[in-house]
């Protein structure tokens, strides 16, 4: 099947055509048609299936017809993150070329000024979090009694974020006769109680999460201490050919010191988080994605539905509690077709749980590997340790004696080289990634060895 197989305008057909999308996604496949007949939907898919451009798309048609007035939006798309918001708003720039439509971004952190004058001209699409949504009716500079299309994307995100009572309010002042796109990860059962209080006579449509990981993409793990975890993150960037990573970790807290530690070792990174201001956020992912800036250092709530063309590496600093989480992450490279490259690593009794999950989800160990003298090799089992400090059972101990740290500690090497590593065949050659985060010196840095 074709987009233009689905009831699309051939304005719009041609568009997505230019753009070199032809075939549809099983979540765009089953949403467009059904939005175009102005039904209602009950959607359950995970952010990486193309599920924006399922309601984009058909959204296009349907306000092509029609003149927006001053403050007085169309339609509506609620997003739980500014960065969701931001992706949806370029997804429309894309998509409506050949369209006439306005639209509006409301998310904290930009000006309230230029968003009340995008407003003042009226708008046919407004995409907004629900909080900057609200600031702005309050201040009367929006009214919602005009529109005729609602999208509640990441409603999952929202419920655990705690936006729903905003979310229940912004609905309250919406037309009652009206269409609504309601999008969650799952449909849990609490999920469809809070689903049923929007929709009306919904067609329900689900796309299973992915639970297999695509074979484009080169998945490894490392043990390591929980101390040397910066070591073994320098030591991979270090012999890998990386074009650009997201590297994750699970607490905001930990970024900011990962980016400090990454470039006083004289890498290049950027932090992106929850608590940075928008404009400092907007600045770090656009230096990532204009490739001034090769790595980049984010939580999963920053990242999600992040999609960065060409990503040749994901790291795992911490390994995620989620199975599901793991799976989005590496997703983020190996696509269309690409080859990519994802390292976890791991540390603690913890983690030998979250790795358990994540290989039952998946369906098949993650094959482990080795650092031993700045090559990676595989190793000779995929199962952790009984005790995960075993994985460092011959690192040195410090001497008892107090002494003043010198230049020899310093330089003891990490666990995850010590002598004592089990070596097997070296992996094949990474994927042949154009342009690389250092120069190819044909030697080990010696910051690496610190």
């Amino acid at each position: 099947m074709k987009f233009s197989d689905l009831g699309l305008s051939d304005g719009l057909s041609r568009a997505v055509a230019d753009l070199g999308y032809e075939t549809p996604t099983p979540i765009q496949e089953k949403s467009i048609p059904i939005v175009l007949m102005g039904r209602d939907i009950l959607g359950s898919a995970q952010t990486g299936t193309g599920k924006t451009a399922s309601f984009t798309l058909p959204m296009i048609d349907i306000l092509a017809s029609g003149r927006a007035k001053a403050r007085l939006p169309r339609s509506l798309i609620l997003a739980p993150t500014r960065e969701l918001a931001a992706q949806v708003a370029d997804s429309f720039e894309k998509f409506s070329v050949n369209n006439k439509l306005s639209m509006a971004l409301l998310i904290g952190g930009v000006s309230f000024a230029d968003q009340n004058a995008a407003l003042s001209k009226g708008v046919d699409v407004l995409i907004a979090t629900p909080g900057r949504l609200l600031d702005h009716f309050e201040r009367g500079k929006v009214l919602l009694n005009d529109v005729k299309v609602l999208v509640i994307d990441e409603a999952d995100r929202m419920l655990d974020m705690g936006f729903i009572p905003d979310v229940e309010k912004i609905v309250g002042l919406l037309p009652r006769m009206r269409q609504t796109l309601f999008f969650s990860a799952t449909l849990s059962d609490d999920i469809q109680k809070l689903g049923s209080k929007f929709v009306m006579n919904p067609k329900i449509i689900e796309v299973a999460p992915p639970a297999s990981t695509a074979e484009t993409v080169a998945q490894h793990l490392i043990w390591s201490d929980s101390k040397a975890k910066r070591q073994v993150l320098r030591d991979l960037l270090g012999v890998e050919k990386v074009k650009n990573a997201v590297i994750f970790c699970n607490r905001k807290r930990d970024i900011s010191t990962l980016v400090t530690s990454l470039t006083r070792h004289g890498f290049s990174a950027v932090a992106l988080h929850g608590d940075m201001t928008q404009s400092a956020r907007l600045e770090a992912l656009q230096k990532f994605k204009d490739g001034d800036v090769p790595l980049l250092i984010a939580s999963d709530v920053a990242a999600r539905g992040l999609d960065i063309a060409g990503l040749s590496h994901v790291f795992n600093f911490d390994v995620p509690m989620s199975a599901e989480d793991y799976v989005h992450r590496i997703g983020r490279t190996g696509r269309a077709g690409k080859s990519g490259r994802a390292f976890t690593i791991a540390a603690g009794k913890d983690d030998i749980k979250y790795i358990g999950s994540i290989e039952a989800l998946i369906g098949k160990p993650i094959p482990p590997i080795t650092l031993d003298n700045a090559k990676i090799s595989n190793a000779t089992t995929s199962a952790a340790p009984a005790d995960a400090a075993a994985v460092v059972a011959d690192k040195p101990k410090p001497k008892p004696k107090r002494q003043a740290k010198s230049a020899q500690t310093a330089k003891k090497a990490p666990a995850s080289t010590q002598k004592n590593r089990n070596r097997g065949d070296e992996l094949p050659s990474p994927p042949d990634c154009q342009g690389s985060t250092m120069e190819e010196t044909g030697h080990i840095p010696a910051f690496l060895t610190r």
